[in-house]
């Protein structure tokens, strides 16, 4: 390779050690969030934790949106280079935490600081690709993070389990410290580029209201899952409170009119948020179901997932390939329509436990079509918004993913601890997954309603923003 060609890569000298430390870290914090959900019966049986199941996994995607909204504004502020490296220790301490914690709690508390630093990070590693790489070389090294993404979803539910089967759940996540600690470590080169650029006068503000906003909805999905503990009327009135004030509170975060489901970008935002609810918050039952019920393996109920994350990589590079020939309502339409069809499969194999090459079949059609979908409201989002708004948009994207997955897995924490208690089995649990599929299956309904409005009324016959694969 010339001089001029290797200046020219991602992977030149001049950005090689920045391309692999970021997509490392983005490639540890996928992969955490995908491990979590393989070993989490096994956490959960051993720490006596399955009323918090739950909130082990809506808790961090609450505290990720906190961190998200602090680290852009921080950013925004001082440059990246000191939000990226709080975040990453943030994230690391949140490890060791969940890695070596003695009960539920703690597991939870560790989760929750790894949330809140995951998601700083994200939005640090962002800021530092804008800052340091040349428009040419963007798409590159977003694409190196997409396959950051891929892969863990390949693997990392497999590695989780046998490294659960053959060691200890905690290696899990007191493993990955180390190499977090080299990844930050690579990025020594990015922060020296940052340092040496010319010095921009920000008087960028402290957005102290939009972080508010952030804070009072992680705080009332958190409430909705600790309202399982509440007895009598307060049993209902809680999390019902508590839902609204978290939808309330989204409110400010998301453009205009996207809770009402507003033609075009409003309800590209809000499906998005749809259908995280839907295949995120039924998916981290998916093991705990072939575990608890049909006595697979924690390595076997994990290539479950790999299924359906292999429908999804294969369905986003197809619909990148059609381009026009499959139109963005049509495409999410067709993909909220799988991912309907898989809740309803996984409902029904609970109810009734029908064989578990049932539900496994119908959530690699539902990964399908996830991945119709979540490419497409990434492109779309960037489509409809102007040049000042690309950053708002783009976060609010982020924000409407994890609050939406966060609130689903808030609700069905509720349903799962009203209807079984902790080591309960047989017609009991068999009703909880089922009731806890339900709530994912409502979400999923709502979502084919709204999904051909993605386009406006104005634009949907002049032109539309074309599909790409990841």
């Amino acid at each position: 390779m010339s001089s001029r060609a290797a200046a020219e890569s991602i992977f030149g000298a001049r950005y090689l050690w920045v391309t692999v430390g970021s997509s490392a870290l983005v490639f540890l914090a996928a992969f955490e969030s995908l491990a979590v959900t393989t070993i989490m019966p096994l956490i959960s049986r051993d720490l006596d934790g399955a009323s918090l199941y739950a909130l082990a996994f809506a808790g961090p995607l609450s505290t990720a949106v906190i961190g998200m909204v602090i680290a852009g504004n921080w950013s925004d502020r001082t440059g990246p280079i000191l939000p990226l490296y709080v975040s990453a220790a943030l994230f690391a301490i949140g490890l060791l935490v969940a890695g070596s914690a003695p009960n539920m709690a703690v597991f939870v508390a560790g989760r929750l600081v790894q949330g809140l630093g995951s998601g700083a990070m994200t939005v640090a590693l962002y800021v530092v690709v804008a800052r340091l790489y040349p428009p040419a070389l963007m798409p590159r090294i977003f694409a190196s993070f997409a396959a950051a993404w891929i892969v863990p979803s390949l693997i990392g539910p497999f590695i989780a389990g046998l490294v659960a089967e053959l060691w200890s759940w905690h290696w899990v996540f007191l493993g990955v410290v180390g190499l977090v600690i080299v990844a930050t470590a690579m990025l020594t080169p990015a922060t020296r580029m940052l340092r040496l650029q010319p010095l921009e006068r920000t008087s960028t503000p402290w957005n102290l209201g939009r972080i508010g906003w952030a804070l009072l909805a992680a705080v009332a999905v958190l409430v909705v899952n600790l309202s399982v503990d509440v007895g009598g009327v307060a049993a209902v009135l809680v999390p019902l409170v508590a839902l609204v004030v978290a939808v309330v509170a989204v409110r400010p975060l998301l453009p205009r009119g996207a809770l009402v489901a507003r033609r075009g970008l409003p309800t590209v935002i809000l499906l998005r948020g749809l259908a995280s609810a839907s295949f995120l918050g039924a998916e981290v039952y998916l093991p705990y179901l072939l575990v608890q019920q049909y006595a697979f393996s924690p390595t076997f109920a994990g290539l479950a997932i790999t299924g359906s994350a292999l429908s999804w990589s294969g369905t986003s590079w197809l619909q990148g390939h059609l381009g026009e020939r499959l139109r963005p309502a049509t495409g999410m339409s067709v993909g909220m329509w799988l991912v309907l069809g898989a809740v309803v499969v996984a409902f029904i194999t609970a109810a009734l436990h029908l064989h578990p090459a049932v539900i496994i079949l119908g959530w690699v059609v539902g990964g399908g079509g996830m991945g119709l979908v979540y490419p497409r409201t990434s492109v779309m989002t960037l489509a409809l918004s102007g040049p000042t708004e690309q950053g708002f948009n783009s976060s609010a994207l982020s924000i409407s993913d994890s609050l939406g997955a966060a609130i689903a897995l808030a609700l069905t924490g509720v349903v799962f601890g009203l209807l079984t208690r902790p080591g309960s089995t047989g017609a009991g649990a068999s009703v909880a997954f089922a009731g806890s599929f339900g709530i994912a299956v409502l979400f999923a309904i709502v979502a084919v309603c709204v999904a051909r409005r993605v386009v406006p009324r104005v634009t949907q016959a002049v032109s539309e923003p074309q599909p790409h694969s990841g």
